[in-house]
């Protein structure tokens, strides 16, 4: 009776669970170094816009700034002259600009194939004349230089600074391709962070692993509550511990963003949009960081050492890399098999179906493939989690069995 009742008083699986992860939440949340590991990405992030930053402002006469002029020849001297007698106040308001042809009377000129052209690189283009000039770019740019251009234009014509001609805007059309090729950027671009954080912070299971396997934690957990608890506590504690180092990334990205202004690049909408876009991307981080996160700690109860971790985990960290240069080749070949196989493969199903968010506005692919996705969770889980034990308590058996005839020896 008295060996019976500490079985009866034991938590369950999903309770004893819950308990090791609040255990390991708690213990990593207020932990020195992962304050410190939190802080190193934002400090990497800092001082690479600050080189940027250093870099922009030492090539500010860089071909970001050429506006093409194509006019009659008097029309173009009379903007050159403008232009130079205002640069000294306006400063890099004032776009560059750059000769493309002096037309002659009634020729006709392109503005477009201007700009497509290879041999001058040129942000915009300016045609018409200095009473009626016409800019032609895109949209951002030709709308921030529509003021500058009006007043070289005034000048060029002598008239008062009070007086300044209307710039016509001739917005650029953007096409099915140009949606397209910008969602696939916002889609290359989604794949590559989450590879990123996923590879940055599925390491901590390990380390976190070893380091209680070599102190004899791990023991001293078993004896108290069941083998999967830990498995699963400790999976989902990490979890936790990732998505609160994104948030804070993202919190310092946010902050870096408002300080420096429209500075930042922008990324084309996604299909779905980006509210629910963001919701996707945490959930399909979530389910690849249990894929791999189950994989790892199955490595780890085979280590008994940090060098045995990292033996070990070298195959998965590059096969990892192959998943991910999977997903992109897939993301290249939309509606091929590579996809479809793609989006059904576990380890690289989170990476494609993210893709696919931001440029197909389906949503019925992200129902079924987020239900396949959680039973291949559920298995890979159950798995890690069987594998975890058995090597974890190896001798678990053995040492039971022995007590139970040491114990039949002393009854006898």
């Amino acid at each position: 009776m008295s060996s019976a009742t500490p079985r009866q008083g034991r938590l369950s699986t999903v309770a004893a669970a819950m308990v090791i992860a609040r255990r390991d939440f708690l213990a990593i949340l207020f932990a020195r170094s992962f304050i410190s590991f939190l802080l190193a990405p934002v400090m990497m992030v800092g001082v690479t816009l600050l080189a940027g930053s250093i870099g922009h402002h030492g090539n500010a006469g860089d071909a970001s700034s050429n506006v093409g002029i194509a006019m009659r020849g008097a029309d173009v001297d009379a903007m050159l002259a403008a232009r130079g007698a205002l640069a000294p106040r306006m400063g890099d308001a004032l776009p560059e600009l750059v000769v493309v042809k002096r037309l002659a009377a009634g020729e006709a000129f392109d503005p477009r194939a201007a700009l497509k052209s290879q041999q001058v690189v040129l942000a915009a283009v300016l045609t018409g004349s200095p009473a009626a000039p016409i800019l032609t770019g895109p949209v951002a740019r030709i709308a921030a230089w529509q003021g500058p251009i009006s007043m070289v234009a005034a000048r060029a014509l002598g008239r008062g600074p009070t007086a300044y001609p209307d710039v016509t805007l001739a917005r650029t059309v953007t096409s099915a391709a140009d949606t397209s090729e910008g969602r696939t950027v916002t889609a290359e671009a989604a794949q590559t962070l989450m590879f990123l954080l996923t590879m940055l912070l599925a390491g901590m299971v390990l380390s976190n692993l070893v380091e209680e396997k070599g102190n004899k934690i791990i023991e001293i957990l078993a004896a108290a509550i069941p083998m999967d608890a830990v498995f699963l506590g400790k999976l989902f504690a990490m979890l936790a511990i990732s998505l609160v180092g994104i948030s804070v990334w993202a919190l310092a990205g946010g902050l870096i963003a408002v300080s420096i202004g429209g500075a930042m690049p922008s990324l084309p909408a996604p299909a779905v949009g980006w509210g629910l876009f963001f919701v996707l991307g945490v959930v399909y981080f979530s389910m690849a960081y249990l894929v791999l996160g189950s994989i790892f700690l199955a490595i780890g109860s085979m280590a008994a050492t940090v060098r045995d971790v990292q033996t070990l985990s070298m195959p998965v960290t590059m096969s990892q890399v192959l998943v991910f240069f999977f997903a992109s080749y897939a993301l290249a070949h939309p509606g091929g098999i590579a996809e479809t196989v793609a989006m059904w493969f576990p380890l690289t199903s989170p990476f494609t179906m993210l893709a696919h968010a931001a440029t197909s506005p389906a949503l019925l692919p992200h129902a079924v493939a987020l239900a396949w996705q959680v039973l291949c969770v559920a298995i890979l889980v159950r798995a890690g989690a069987t594998l975890f034990r058995r090597r974890v308590m190896h001798s678990g058996p053995a040492s039971v069995g022995g007590k139970r005839r040491w114990f039949r020896r002393a009854k006898a």
